[in-house]
C-alpha cells in the first residue's frame, strides 16, 4: 500500500481545485440553478469529472477515468504511477445551511474493496457559499475515508448500513491508518447490528398484536 498521495500532494491538490473552481465560478453553476444543493452538487461533479487531472500532480498520475454509472461508487479515478487504484466521491456542502448528511458508502462495498490494500476511496468534499447572487468556492477537503475521524460520521439504515458525516458543517480529520479505522468500523458496525436487532425485536413484537387483533376480528 506504497500511496503516492502523500498529506504534502493532497494538500497541493487541494489548493489546485480550489483554485480552478473559484477561476470558473460563473461557469460550472448558472444563476437560476444556485438555491438547489442537488444542481449546483451536480455541476460541480460534472466539471471535476472533466477537470481533476489537471489538478494531480504529472509525477503521481498515471491515467485517470471519469464515465461512470450513476450508482458507482467513485464520480470519477484515476492510478498513480505504483499502480494504486483512487476512486473519487465528489461532495458539497453548502456552508449557508445549518444542517447536512451525505452518505458516503456501504459498509459492504466499501469492506469488500478494501480487501485490496491498492484500493483508496478519496472523500472530495467542497465547500462552497451563496453570497451576492453568487458562488464562492470556499474550502476543498481530498481525503481517503480513513482519513475521517470516527467523531464527526454515523451509520445510515440502508442495506447492510451507511456510513455517513454526521454534520457536514463538522468535519474532523486524523491520520489516516486503514488498520486501525477499519477495525473500528467493525466495532461501530457490531454496536449498530445490535440496535436495528432491538428495532426488528419490538416491530415484530408489535405485529403480533397486530395479527392478535386481526384473528379476533
Amino acid at each position: 500500500m506504497d500511496t503516492l498521495i502523500t498529506l504534502k500532494i493532497a494538500s497541493e491538490i487541494e489548493g489546485n481545485i480550489l483554485q480552478l473552481l473559484n477561476a470558473n465560478a460563473a461557469n460550472i453553476v448558472s444563476n437560476v440553478s444556485l438555491d438547489s444543493p442537488r444542481a449546483v452538487g451536480d455541476a460541480v461533479q460534472e466539471f471535476l469529472a472533466e477537470h481533476l487531472m489537471q489538478c494531480i500532480p504529472s509525477e503521481v498520475l498515471e491515467s485517470f477515468e471519469k464515465d461512470f454509472q450513476r450508482r458507482s461508487m467513485e464520480d470519477m479515478a484515476f492510478y498513480d504511477k505504483n499502480k494504486n487504484y483512487y476512486a473519487v466521491d465528489v461532495k458539497t456542502h453548502n456552508k449557508g445551511t445549518l444542517f447536512n448528511m451525505p452518505n458516503l458508502i456501504s459498509v459492504k462495498r466499501l469492506a469488500t474493496f478494501y480487501k485490496n490494500d491498492t484500493n483508496f476511496f478519496y472523500i472530495l468534499f467542497v465547500e462552497y457559499k451563496i453570497e451576492n447572487s453568487g458562488i464562492h468556492y470556499l474550502n476543498c477537503h481530498f481525503r481517503p475515508i480513513e482519513g475521517f475521524d470516527w467523531s464527526c460520521l454515523t451509520m445510515g439504515a440502508l442495506g447492510w448500513g451507511q456510513i455517513q458525516i454526521a454534520n457536514s458543517n463538522n468535519l474532523q480529520f486524523c491520520t489516516p491508518v486503514r488498520k486501525n479505522w477499519m477495525l473500528r468500523l467493525c466495532d461501530v458496525i457490531d454496536q449498530f447490528y445490535e440496535t436495528e436487532m432491538g428495532k426488528i425485536r419490538e416491530r415484530k413484537t408489535w405485529f403480533e398484536s397486530i395479527r392478535n387483533f386481526w384473528k379476533k376480528r
